[in-house]
């Protein structure tokens, strides 16, 4: 065994080390249990914590953090929670817990997985744990623009690895998940895991065909991909249901779905509501009856819907309180997602719109839309799309507010992805104080399917403009003296350069 799986041990990183008496026991991080010696580790045991380090970073943490950098949530009156999140302040403290998590914790004992798997011949397990490996480098990336990766975890040669930049990053699990993919069948076995429990490898094939072409969509304006994705559309081997985490979730404050722990919904141990939605997504759905509206948040104590301000929480507005808040609906089993079926269209959308031809592009438009009402239950209706028609000379804003509002609901930082991306939703011509006017409410001028400058916005970043990027975590460059300069919150992730 190589020394870093050695210290990985040593540091009690295999959180996943424990019985296999169901699902409980690999999400109770207050399980405390003996660990086994080193020659009874099994990828079963390894992988599910593993997953579980980019379930509950990315469809916990980044789900507040992308509700609110996109535009999605608002302050809630008595509560100060969230309230520098909704002015887009971020600070260096501010990506500490998902770094531990995601990079840490997650990567090294995925990298334990994959040698598991490649010295035991098994395929299926090899592309599993590197489909979460590629998601969660992703994701680091979309977050903080550069990490390390090429002298990530060989302590003997690199205790303190440069950082890499994004491009270089994004090259590299794109080619560790083709190198992966290769060989691999439908019907390989997979070790335990909770996204696919079947234990085949079919749909962690889909899963990744589905990474790639997100990826390669992000990169498609910096870099040349067509004939890339263009060999993926073609091949047509993508999920045909969302993929998400669910039913391994259970009504407790340890094992709930992490959105449901990061929202704070006055169950378990909370005692507030921390989140509503912003007066952008109510107003904009209610503007042209779309029933996502209904699947995405709660009517307030009048029988209304009601979106609270970026940079205010209205507290000293008469009448306002949290129980007059759309507050987001979740419950302990709410599927935690790695990406949806309306995803995958939007982006072949994209790319009809691009490099095909429009109708193409129409028709993988209006299929996205039903995959979106499809994820919440609600029926598809002329209303959706009659408010943003497709329109081929302005593809982008189309796809933008449908993807926006579609991410609403189940993936908040892949929207605030996607903003940086596409550039829609864009900024009206009011702003956060012209609706909260020396204290009254003016929600009538706001412009359905448009962004707003926050009623107070950080400093950093100013009018109509939004956070590019989270600086690189505190507890990185305390402990790796090779760590960058921040490079400031308004300068782009490579992507959206």
């Amino acid at each position: 065994m190589t020394t870093m799986n050695k210290n990985i041990i040593k540091t009690g990183l295999l959180a996943a080390v424990v019985a296999l008496s169901g699902c409980d026991s690999f999400l109770d991080i207050n399980t405390s249990p003996n660990s086994p010696s080193e020659d009874q580790l099994t990828t079963s045991l390894i992988f599910p914590g593993a997953e579980m380090s980019l379930c509950t970073s990315y469809c916990g943490e980044l789900r507040m953090h992308g509700g609110y950098y996109a535009e999605h949530f608002g302050g809630v009156p008595g509560n100060s929670n969230y309230n520098s999140n909704s002015r887009f302040e971020v600070g260096t403290g501010s990506g500490n817990g998902v770094w531990y998590n995601l990079y840490i914790k997650g990567l090294n004992n995925l990298q334990t997985v994959i040698e598991k798997a490649d010295a035991e011949g098994d395929r299926g397990t090899k592309l599993a744990a590197t489909v979460v490996r590629t998601a969660t480098y992703a994701t680091l990336v979309d977050m903080f623009g550069e990490v390390p990766y090429s002298e990530a975890f060989d302590v003997e040669n690199h205790p303190m690895p440069h950082f890499d930049n994004g491009k270089d990053i994004y090259k590299g699990i794109l080619d560790e998940l083709d190198a992966a993919l290769s060989g691999v069948l439908p019907t390989d076995n997979v070790c335990t895991n909770f996204l696919f429990p079947n234990g085949m490898a079919d749909g962690w094939i889909k899963t990744a065909n589905a990474l790639k072409l997100r990826m390669l969509m992000r990169i498609s304006n910096v870099e040349n991909v067509q004939s890339q994705i263009a060999a993926l559309i073609a091949e047509d081997n993508f999920p045909t249901s969302d993929v998400a985490w669910k039913g391994c979730w259970s009504d407790n404050s340890n094992n709930a779905s992490p959105y449901y722990r990061m929202y704070g919904n006055g169950s378990y141990s909370y005692t507030k509501k921390n989140i509503s939605y912003n007066l952008t997504i109510v107003n904009t759905l209610e503007d042209c009856n779309d029933p996502r509206l209904s699947a995405f948040m709660n009517r307030n104590t009048k029988g209304e819907y009601f979106g609270g301000m970026a940079g205010n929480t209205l507290a000293d507005v008469g009448g306002v309180s949290a129980n007059t808040m759309s507050m987001p609906l979740s419950s302990y089993n709410t599927p935690a997602y790695l990406i949806t079926v309306a995803e995958i269209e939007f982006f072949i959308a994209e790319y009809e719109a691009r490099y095909g031809n429009a109708s193409a592009a129409a028709e993988h438009y209006r299929q996205a839309i039903e995959a979106s009402c499809d994820t919440y239950g609600v029926a598809f209706t002329a209303s959706i799309t009659n408010a943003y028609p497709w329109n081929a000379s302005n593809w982008k804003r189309c796809i933008g507010i449908q993807k926006w509002i579609h991410l609403a609901g189940c993936n908040n930082f892949e929207s605030w992805c996607e903003l940086r991306r596409l550039g829609y939703p864009t900024f009206g011509e009011v702003s956060g104080a012209d609706i909260f006017n020396g204290g009254d409410l003016n929600y009538d001028i706001y412009v359905p399917g448009t962004l707003y400058t926050p009623y107070t916005v950080s400093a950093n970043i100013g009018d109509n403009k939004i956070l590019q990027r989270f600086p690189y975590p505190s507890d990185a460059a305390a402990r790796n003296s090779n760590t960058p300069a921040n490079k400031g919150d308004l300068v782009p992730v490579f992507w959206a350069e």
